[in-house]
């Protein structure tokens, strides 16, 4: 492999891991029945619609179906991320369900 090949290498799997954090966080919101899209907008109003998080609902299951994802999980994802404007909502958000 060359720098080129290898860089484009890290740039496909960090978009894969990305992708794999907005799915964490929809159906996180899916599992408490919150918009994952209304959430993503109080953190990042300056945004429009999130193509991602679009694709991302796209793939998410009931919450009869859903697994657990764990508060904590999810807000270990964002930050691994920088999502910290949205780690603030989600953190509100938990306290509202508290």
């Amino acid at each position: 492999m060359n720098d080129k090949q290898i860089e484009e290498k890290i740039i496909e799997n960090y978009q894969g891991e990305e992708n794999m954090m907005i799915l964490i966080f929809a159906q996180w919101c899916v599992n408490h029945d919150l918009d994952p899209e209304a959430l993503y907008l109080q953190a990042y109003p300056e945004q429009s619609a999130n193509p991602a998080l679009k694709e991302a609902l796209e793939l998410t299951v009931s919450k009869a179906e859903a697994g657990e994802i764990g508060d904590q999980t999810l807000l270990g994802v964002l930050s691994l991320f920088g999502n910290d404007d949205l780690a603030f909502v989600v953190t509100e958000e938990i306290r509202k369900m508290e």
